[in-house]
Formats: structure tokens, sequence, C-alpha cells
């Protein structure tokens, strides 16, 4: 796992933004796993200024959402659907028939979760999947004890999650307007992605970014599952990484890969 600390939020989006840039670059057809929240959406907000500005080309990505509500519709104005064109999509020049989004209203849920892995293997797996992660550790809906195997299904949401996500979208007050249940990638479903990125800032998510990196593997904490995985970055602030054991350790790191590492290689390749 590769630890990458910002300064601040606004220096994370700008590295986080720049990998999905570069993905892009090096694969015009993508295949990309896309987050909701607010974490993401400084993200989001640079990659419509890559596209504006310099043309960065979205017509032959395809992407796939970690998660939806059950029981809203697509044109709600707290669905992921909504959230994902009013942020992102609608800015750039990705073809409507690439994007996926679990459908909130789907008659079948469980068929429907089928077919969204389904989909998923037709498109040729995920190349880079961008993950966010809730206060308990969380990564999409996958609540604490999920299994580190899961695949799409609809999951329960805890109280917590269901705090959380009434203060960001529907309102404090106003945790009844939550839906109780989601569809989500599984864990498994998304280490399968060939890369993962993970963000996180401020305060309120120093604690749990120490546990997830830095303590052990386990299904309470579903973030934890990124230690398992070859090729995955974490890109935190200074506020989200202040209780991280080997911060100073993570620094140097980034320091060293920066000045030292193509000089390195260059000289084997002489």
């Amino acid at each position: 796992m590769e630890v990458i600390i910002a300064k601040d939020r606004q220096e994370l989006a700008e590295i986080a933004a720049g990998i999905i840039r570069e993905q892009i670059r090096r694969k015009p057809n993508s295949v990309l796993g896309l987050a909701t929240g607010s974490t993401p959406e400084d993200t989001y907000k640079r990659l419509i200024r890559y596209h504006k500005e310099e043309g960065l080309d979205f017509s032959k990505v395809v992407t796939f959402n970690l998660d939806e509500y059950l029981g809203l519709p697509k044109d709600h104005d707290q669905s992921y659907w909504y959230f994902m064109h009013d942020r992102l999509f609608n800015h750039v020049n990705i073809n409507p028939s690439n994007i996926h989004v679990p459908d909130g209203m789907a008659p079948d849920p469980e068929a429907f979760c089928d077919w969204y892995e389904e989909e998923i293997e037709r498109a040729g797996g995920i190349d880079l999947q961008l993950l966010g992660i809730g206060g308990d550790g969380h990564i999409a809906f996958n609540e604490p004890g999920s299994s580190l195997a899961s695949r799409t299904r609809v999951k329960a949401l805890t109280e917590q999650t269901i705090k959380d996500n009434a203060e960001l979208f529907f309102g404090k007050d106003k945790q009844h307007l939550v839906p109780r249940f989601a569809i989500t990638m599984g864990v498994g479903t998304i280490l399968e992605a060939r890369k993962l990125l993970l963000i996180a800032f401020g305060k309120r998510k120093a604690s749990i970014c120490k546990k997830f990196i830095e303590g052990p593997v386990t299904s309470m904490v579903t973030a934890s599952a990124l230690q398992l995985h070859p090729n995955a970055i974490v890109v935190l602030d200074e506020e989200a990484a202040a209780e991280l054991e080997y911060k100073e350790y993570y620094k140097w790191v980034q320091k060293m890969k920066k000045e030292e590492y193509q000089k390195v290689l260059d000289r084997l390749a002489q």
C-alpha cells in the first residue's frame, strides 16, 4: 500500500485527479470505478477542469459506481445516479451508454446485483477504483462485519452510516428519510480492480485511517482489505494522517521516490 500525504484537501484532490487523468491518458477506454459523497467532489471538479481546459477525453471511458440507495429513483436529488450526473457526467463527454450506477428501483435487487457483476466482467474488469472511507472504516456500503470476499449485493446500513449520510445529503434532522438498505459492490469485487485509490481528509477520519492502514486486516474495518491489494494508493491530507504511527516514514518514501528513484532507474539502465 502506497500512502501519500498531501498538505491539504486541495492538494489531495489534485493528486487524486492527476492519478485518474494519467489512467485515462494511458488507456482511453479505461474502466473506472467511481464513488460518491463529499470526499471525491473536489477530485471530480478537477477532472471537469482537465476535460474543459486540457481536452481530457472521456468518450471511451466506462464507469461503474460503487453503490446506490435501495428504493430511490434515478431522478431523486439524493440518489447517487443524480449525484454523479450533477457532479461529473453532465460536464464531460462521457457516452451515457458507458455509465453504470446500481439501480435503486430494480424490481429484483438480487438478480440486478448478479447482472452488475456480469457487466463488470464483460467490460474487462475495473482498471482503477476510486474509494472513500466511512467513519467506521467501511468502503462502499460494506459495513463492519462484511465478508472480505463479498460480491455486489443488498446491504443493511448501520445507524452510524444512516446518521452520517443524513448530514451529508438529507439534512442533520432528517435521518428518517435515509433509506435503510443499499446495493453495493462487495469487498471482493472491489479488490479485483487492477488499481485502488482511496482518498480521505479531515480530523474526523484520522483515527479510522490509522486503523485501516496500520492495524490488522479485519472484516470489522473493511477498508483494511486494501492491505491485501498489490496496487493500492491511499491519499490523505495532514489532518487525516495525523495519527499514523509511520507518518514520517511515508513522507520520506514520497520524497525519495520524487527525488531519487528515477536516478536509480537511470543508473540501472546504463
